[in-house]
C-alpha cells in the first residue's frame, strides 16, 4: 500500500511539472506577440523627434496603442460608450483593442426589448 501510494504522488507531481510547460504553448505565443507589439509600438515613438512624440498610433497600421497616462474620461469614453457603435475599441492604456461595455449592455437591453 506505500508503495502504491508513493507511486500515485510520483505520477500526480510529474503531471504537475508538464501542466505548467503545456500551457505555455499558446498562452506563451500570445504573450510573446504581446511583447513583440508594445516593443514595436515603443520603437516607433522612439524612433521619432521628441517633439513629435504623441505616443499614440497603430503598429503596422493595425493595432491601436496609447501609452499616454490614461485619464477618466479617457478609460469612460473607452470602456463605457453606449452611443458608440463600435463594440471591440482600442485600448484606453495599452496595445490592442478593448469591448465597450456600454455599447455591449445597450446592445443586450435592446434585444431584450425585441424579445418582450
Amino acid at each position: 500500500m506505500p508503495a502504491e501510494r508513493s507511486q500515485g504522488s510520483t505520477r500526480s507531481r510529474s503531471k504537475r511539472a508538464r501542466g505548467p510547460e503545456q500551457s505555455r504553448g499558446r498562452g506563451g505565443l500570445v504573450g510573446l506577440a504581446g511583447m513583440v507589439l508594445v516593443a514595436w509600438a515603443l520603437l516607433q515613438e522612439l524612433r521619432k523627434p521628441a517633439a513629435e512624440r504623441t505616443w499614440t498610433g497603430t503598429v503596422a497600421g493595425i493595432v491601436p496603442y496609447d501609452f499616454r497616462r490614461p485619464t477618466l474620461a479617457r478609460v469612460r469614453q473607452r470602456l463605457w460608450a453606449p452611443d458608440n457603435r463600435r463594440l471591440i475599441v482600442p485600448r484606453a492604456f495599452g496595445v490592442g483593442w478593448t469591448l465597450n461595455f456600454g455599447r455591449l449592455v445597450s446592445l443586450v437591453r435592446r434585444d431584450g426589448r425585441r424579445a418582450a
